[in-house]
């Protein structure tokens, strides 16, 4: 499985600061934090309703 190291995470922000400027570059990380959390706290109440279904079935 490939993984993504430091000096491409970093050729990704130079682009992104590149092609959206410094002004919204912020704005678009904000909007990227919050849509990641929002994953986050979605996928761990889909894994929290699993562990309660395997519970409740034994």
């Amino acid at each position: 499985m490939p993984t993504i190291g430091w000096f491409e995470i970093l050729i990704i922000v130079a682009v992104a600061i590149v092609v959206l400027g410094p002004k919204d570059f912020p704005i678009m990380l904000k909007k990227v934090g919050s849509w990641i959390g929002t994953t986050k706290r979605y996928l761990n109440n889909i894994q929290n309703d699993v562990a309660n279904i395997s519970i409740e079935d034994d």
